[in-house]
């Protein structure tokens, strides 16, 4: 039996989720034959965006995960400390993208194991909980940066951020601990293959974990994040008076960006640009013209990242809870979530590759701090060669010499020989 014209099997009732597996085959009962909705050829399309998001991501994790690293102890703040987590558990994630892009690439037929299947699902749902968890920390250490920079010296700690980390850490793995629980391989007779699935015990169970999953991993942290940006935007937005910044008669001096961003207190190197109040220069206030314009920008694109790559996928599971309780119907309803299931979480595993981007490299001093690593790296290789040839040089004129002295002495023989009684 082929893969498209396959009868249901993995529908909402079904013990196997639907949100995990993604079977192509169409999901309508006899009643609804649904011959007008072509299903999406999953086995080639799925593995070609998991590749791509997989290299992308690796790089710009692995280099952004650099760069923090060997940064001195001066340079280990709270937004370094959340963003080295960040990377960590993007990273962790991508390494698993290969498995799940042959995964798909198979057929839906998992070749590498029981024990593998449990470690990738587990990082599938780890770092979906994780990343999003600490994307809304450094939200949160970002408004109280930014609109409260005094009153949270003391809170914005790098101690507390380490301890916050682990608590996020240990919370990620509560609620992955479930689906590693269920996760298992599976026969699949209508597919004829051994795949690697979560099996609910009941249709409680399905229910309660998709709604666990769409409240924790995407609404409190969109309302929490959210909250924290417009409290940031408005408050740039009042300090600054954007009404003159709209005078060109009113010019006032200020401080440069690049100084402003290099302040602990206010903007750090490896996180998006963001103002502060400098009482050296201008007065005590904050970044105006094209500075605050860079920042507002960063800080809206921080909040549509992660709405544009998680909201469709929490968008299509919330549909497939009102499917399983029988709220909607139809043959469009059995083919959105059939075949843009897959497609949207492949939008939110772009996030993990989006976020170096956003919360790294925009920065001026990261750029500048990855030139200098590479520099150094460059450096390193060229001593290196200089060096072995160097080395190589001093090994031929050690050779050369000892040549010359050999070749010294059997003359001196020769001499020797030639000079004496015959």
């Amino acid at each position: 039996m082929s893969i498209p014209t396959a009868l249901s099997f993995f529908n909402s009732t079904s013990p196997y989720t639907t949100t995990e597996i993604y079977v192509n085959i169409s999901l309508a009962p006899p009643a609804y034959p649904c011959e007008d909705w072509p299903p999406v050829p999953m086995t080639t399309l799925i593995p070609s965006i998991y590749s791509i998001i997989c290299v992308l991501g690796t790089i710009g994790n692995a280099l952004a995960l650099s760069v923090l690293a060997h940064g001195s102890a001066s340079r280990r703040t709270v937004a370094n400390t959340f963003m080295l987590n960040l990377c960590m558990s993007d990273l962790l994630f991508l390494l698993s993208l290969p498995l799940w892009a042959v995964y798909y690439s198979r057929g839906y037929s998992w070749p590498f194991g029981w024990v593998a299947c449990k470690i990738c699902g587990a990082l599938h749902n780890l770092n979906l909980y994780a990343s999003i968890f600490f994307i809304t920390c450094m939200s949160m250490d970002r408004y109280l940066a930014i609109v409260h920079p005094l009153r949270s010296q003391s809170a914005r700690d790098p101690k507390r951020a380490r301890l916050t980390c682990i608590l996020v850490w240990v919370l990620a793995f509560v609620c992955t601990a479930p689906t590693l629980a269920l996760r298992d391989i599976q026969h699949i007779p209508v597919l004829d293959v051994e795949a690697c699935v979560i099996f609910y015990p009941d249709h409680t169970w399905y229910l309660t974990l998709a709604i666990i999953k769409i409240v924790l991993a995407f609404l409190l942290p969109l309302l929490v994040i959210s909250c924290c940006y417009c409290a940031i935007g408005r408050h740039l937005l009042a300090d600054t008076g954007l009404v003159r910044m709209q005078n060109p008669s009113h010019t006032p001096s200020m401080p440069s960006f690049k100084s402003l961003e290099s302040k602990e207190s206010c903007g750090t190197p490896e996180r998006p640009p963001t103002p502060c109040v400098n009482p050296s220069s201008s007065g005590g206030r904050p970044l105006e013209g094209r500075g605050l314009e860079r920042v507002l920008w960063t800080v809206a694109a921080v909040v549509l990242a992660f709405f544009l790559c998680w909201f469709p996928f929490h968008c299509v599971t919330f549909l497939d809870v009102l499917k399983s309780e029988g709220w909607l119907d139809g043959c469009w309803i059995n083919w959105t979530i059939q075949n843009l299931t897959p497609l949207t979480l492949c939008l939110g595993f772009s996030n993990s590759a989006i976020n170096p981007i956003l919360y790294c490299f925009i920065g001026n001093h990261f750029r500048g701090r990855l030139g200098g690593l590479c520099k150094g790296l460059c450096a390193s290789c060229l001593k290196a060669r200089g060096e072995d040839h160097s080395q190589k040089r001093g090994s031929f004129s050690t050779r050369l010499s000892s040549f010359s002295r050999k070749l010294s002495d059997l003359k001196d023989l020769a001499i020797v020989e030639a000079s004496g009684p015959a």
